[in-house]
């Protein structure tokens, strides 16, 4: 029996789709880059000719990459710390990318995409719908940390309990006596931030105290935001006597804020923050806080791409739990 004919060269291919060589071998390896008009054409020019596309998601490099905002604050370090030592422990390599928009990821996984990669890991922000398109085309996972804003259904992510959270912090300062209780928010665009103001409204609501709009101000997270918040705060008429922060860089300014305007923490004011970063138990005094996971949010989304390209089906959305750590920066309201 006569063996079967060769496919003939690519160049053939080429010719009769009416393309490039370089964009035949796209098409042939699942490359996103490549028009779905052409990739049409160019796929059944193909086949005639007895080729079969290669899924690209069959092919491993080794390579998990992760996007990150920044790498200023210390929440970020955790995270990254956390991705590490998971794909250090699957035998993976970790690629960090640092991209100061948020919204811009489409060119990120493009590019990953046309290098090769084994998953991407997105903190806080969503590849549009066309970059996650080329993403499923690929085959390769997609895992967003603590995403700005909800995320479509069939989309994995990673998040923390923010709204208990915020609940737990503001409960705590309402059973120390406490009745005027501000807050400073993070970016009401961001869900963390939305679901830690909601935590801290249900709180007062359940402890039948009110809601006082004059003591929530909407901060950034950083310490100059803290800061400045703070200030107007302690500069009220009838001022809070605890604040909770909705993060612990936040909290750091509310700290410097109190000192200079001879307010004593926590005899005067409480302040309680979140995250539970490491320099908490060694400020004067040691901080309150809600402890995020940070570290196992990081871990959980490495692990979660590694599960999806083995095929393994686990939860889409991922909350890891936060726990209330109670320091020296919370005390009963003097008087």
């Amino acid at each position: 029996m006569d063996a079967a004919p060769s496919p003939p060269p690519l160049a053939v291919v080429a010719a009769e789709a009416g393309v490039s060589v370089p964009t035949v071998s796209k098409v042939l390896n699942s490359r996103p880059d490549v028009a779905e008009a052409t990739r049409a054409r160019v796929t059944g020019v193909l086949a005639r000719h007895g080729y079969a596309v290669r899924p690209s998601g069959s092919r491993r490099t080794g390579f998990v990459d992760l996007r990150m905002l920044d790498l200023d604050a210390s929440w970020a370090e955790a995270v990254v710390r956390g991705a590490a030592r998971a794909a250090s422990r699957l035998g993976a390599d970790l690629v960090v990318t640092v991209d100061p928009d948020a919204e811009s990821c489409g060119s990120w996984v493009r590019h990953v995409l046309a290098r090769g990669t084994d998953g991407l890991v997105s903190v806080v922000g969503v590849p549009d719908a066309g970059a996650r398109a080329d993403l499923g085309r690929a085959g390769v996972p997609l895992v967003v940390v603590d995403p700005r804003r909800p995320v479509e259904a069939g989309v994995l992510a990673v998040g923390a309990t923010n709204f208990r959270g915020g609940l737990d912090a503001t409960a705590h300062l309402v059973s120390l006596g406490h009745r005027r209780i501000a807050t400073i928010t993070g970016p009401q665009e961001q869900d963390d931030a939305v679901a830690r103001l909601a935590g801290y409204r249900t709180a007062l609501i359940q402890a039948g105290l009110p809601v006082d709009d004059d003591l929530i101000r909407t901060g950034d997270y950083g310490v100059d935001g803290g800061f400045r918040a703070a200030s107007l705060l302690l500069r009220l008429d009838d001022p809070p006597t605890a604040v909770f922060a909705g993060s612990d860089d936040a909290a750091l300014g509310v700290l410097r804020a109190a000192r200079e305007h001879g307010v004593r923490v926590p005899r005067d004011l409480s302040v309680v923050g979140f995250d539970d970063l490491p320099v908490t138990p060694w400020l004067d005094p040691p901080l309150t806080t809600v402890r995020q996971p940070l570290a196992e949010m990081g871990d959980a989304a490495v692990t979660l791409v590694h599960r999806a390209r083995e095929g393994t089906r686990g939860p889409a959305h991922l909350e890891l739990a936060t726990r209330l750590v109670v320091r020296e920066s919370t005390a009963p309201p003097a008087g």
